[in-house]
Parts: structure tokens; sequence; C-alpha cells
């Protein structure tokens, strides 16, 4: 028997100061059984970044194929296309293809070095990449309950979040800014 997905219920309140955008979010968000709290999190932070009409999470791990979040237009085109982690070349090389924009959020612990080793070839696209700092999202992942209330506020790039079990910071640094 296939192991089923955790749901989470998330009420984020969003004020972005650099963006003069002030919303709440309600989520529904699936953890796959192979994804880590951490991973979750991040996905989650990705979202709030880029919130905008017609974003949704995709089915992520469970189709290969699909990009973790992406908005599409109700014409099927995609608007924009988001990974999370440290996607292989060529598969953000197809996404750019497919997408009028395609981002990139790398969280983890050898994500500086997957950078490293793919920035010559990631500077050829048209895509922008930001990473998380992995110590913050830990501290992020560790705030999670099944159903809760939240408050993001973002300033000169830097994310402060608030929950019920406490509150942490969330750093995003572009390392790739959209040619």
């Amino acid at each position: 028997m296939a192991l089923k997905p955790t749901i989470f219920k998330m009420n984020i309140n969003v004020s972005d100061l650099d963006n003069d955008i002030y919303e709440s979010i309600n989520l529904t968000v699936a953890q796959h059984p192979s994804e880590n709290t951490e991973r979750m999190m991040a996905r989650v932070m990705a979202f709030i970044y880029n919130n905008q009409e017609f974003l949704t999470f995709t089915k992520g791990l469970s189709v290969a194929d699909d990009p973790d979040i992406w908005a599409k237009s109700l014409a099927d085109e995609f608007l924009l296309w988001i990974d999370v982690g440290e996607p292989a070349f060529e598969r953000i090389k197809k996404a750019s293809r497919l997408a009028q924009q395609t981002k990139v959020y790398s969280f983890n612990s050898k994500a500086g070095v997957w950078w490293k080793q793919s920035q010559a070839k990631f500077s050829e696209l048209d895509v922008e990449v930001y990473q998380f700092e992995f110590e913050q999202i830990q501290a992020l992942a560790k705030l999670v309950q099944r159903s809760m209330d939240f408050s993001v506020t973002i300033t000169d790039g830097i994310s402060y979040v608030a929950a019920e079990l406490g509150d942490c910071e969330v750093t995003c640094t572009a390392l790739q800014n959209k040619q």
C-alpha cells in the first residue's frame, strides 16, 4: 500500500514591505511521504515570494516532469515555473523554454556545492536562482504544526516569520537574476 501525503493547513499573513503587498494567504500543503519538512517549508516560502493569480502547488515529487509550483494561464500556458531544490541543468533548460518565467529556490546544506558546479551552465539560461539559508529553513521547519497561523514580514530580502511555536528569520539570496 502506498503512503499518503500529510496535509497541512496554513493561514499566512504576509507583509511585504519591499513591494507594498499586504495580504492573507490560505494554503493547503501536501507533504509527500519522501519529502522532509525543510523542503516543504522551502516550497511554502517560494510560494509566498511569488504569490500571484493562478499560482498553485503541483503534485511535485509525485509527477517527475512537473515543477513544485506553477502559474498557468487560462489557456494552459506556463506563466511561471518554480523548482525547489537543486535541479539538473537539463530540467531547467526545458522549463525555461516552456515557461515565461522560471525560478529555482535552493535550500539545503549542499546548495553551495550544487551552485558552484551549475553556475556556468545556468548563466546561459534566462532563469532566476535563489538560495535560502539551510539553518534558517531548519529553524522554520521546527515551527510547523498540522494547522497553523503565522505571519511573514519581508523587508530588504529578509523574511521574519512569527508562529505559535516561535519565530525565525529566513534570508533569500539572489544567485542569478533574470537576464
